[in-house]
């Protein structure tokens, strides 16, 4: 015998079927998938698309900074036509969008119910139309807060073409509008696509205001009822997070309640800080880097690591 048949015996005629008939039925017992197993309702509707979303932000990524993304030949004299083709395009595709997220949470049990899915998507696309101009106004604000904020950008279109602060942003500003919407599912998955792109991590549920810089950015996570004002900026690996999840009588988290951190404006959170639970950090303050902090900080307060005391030991004493 071959040591190669020794170490890999011959299979019996028809092995290789037996193997991928049995994973197909383990795989098909309802108590392997019944935790993960998605049906759809409405059986002409599909789930929402990854692509189709990127292809969406995209078009709204042009329209909202006019000449830096996919079309770099727009003037004043053709941006009124341009900006009108590709917002028709755009909310075509978001209306659709949209529409699929409603149906991933609704029974499907009658006509009406899918009627009532394409209804209120359309209405909820033209709401969201009526904020664009808002939309833009923030980030214009981001864009000006990151130039000022880093002595390395040489001018405000550096920020809007590279920087992840302003690539993060635009998602979550898009995603929040829509969370404000009600629009279930598509909103977590705009500020994911981002978070996998940026290493940014923003739940479309927290409250930023304007001129928010993050520099350098991979790392930061932002909870879903953070609360930051104005000019605030913060580095690298910091973390407004929730220091504990309430449960209820049966053990399971208690959802909707305020557990991140309320960031007053002006302030400064340098790299790896972590701020846990419903804590102020008060007007103007600066969090020095690597702390970890489930207090109230007060107004202007100036917060760093102690230095580390000198030890009395010197080495090679006594020898």
């Amino acid at each position: 015998m071959k040591i190669i048949d020794q170490i890999h015996p011959p299979r019996e005629a028809g092995f290789k079927e037996k193997v991928i008939n049995k994973v197909v039925d383990d795989l098909c017992n309802s108590n392997s998938y019944k935790t993960v197993y998605h049906r759809v309702n409405h059986q002409d509707v599909a789930m929402p698309s990854s692509d189709a979303l990127n292809e969406v932000m995209e078009l709204l990524k042009s329209i909202i900074f006019p000449g830096y993304f996919l079309n770099s030949e727009i003037t004043p004299g053709n941006m009124k036509f341009y900006i009108g083709s590709t917002l028709d395009k755009a909310m075509r595709i978001f209306s659709e969008q949209i529409k699929r997220g409603f149906c991933f949470f609704c029974s499907g049990e009658g006509e009406q119910e899918c009627i009532d899915c394409d209804n209120k998507a359309t209405d909820i696309s033209l709401k969201f139309i009526e904020r664009l101009s808002l939309i833009r106004e923030r980030l214009a604000t981001d864009a000006e807060a990151a130039f000022d904020g880093d002595p390395a950008a040489k001018k405000i279109g550096e920020t809007i073409f590279c920087y992840p602060s302003i690539q993060a942003l635009t998602h979550y500003r898009i995603a929040h509008e829509l969370f404000l919407l009600d629009v279930p599912l598509i909103p977590r998955m705009i500020s994911e696509m981002a978070h996998s792109k940026t290493g940014i991590d923003i739940h479309p549920g927290a409250r930023i205001g304007e001129r928010f810089f993050m520099d350098h950015g991979t790392g930061i996570v932002i909870g879903e009822t953070s609360v930051i004002g104005r000019n605030v900026r913060i580095y690298q690996g910091v973390t407004l997070g929730a220091k504990s999840f309430p449960v209820d009588k049966e053990g399971n988290p208690i959802k909707g309640i305020d557990r991140h951190p309320i960031v007053e404006d002006d302030v400064i959170i340098y790299s790896g800080a972590t701020i846990l639970g419903r804590v102020t950090i008060g007007r103007g303050a600066e969090i020095g880097g690597n702390l970890w902090i489930t207090n109230d900080v007060e107004p202007g307060s100036r917060l760093a690591q102690q230095k580390p005391q000198r030890s009395t030991f010197e080495y090679g004493a006594g020898i």
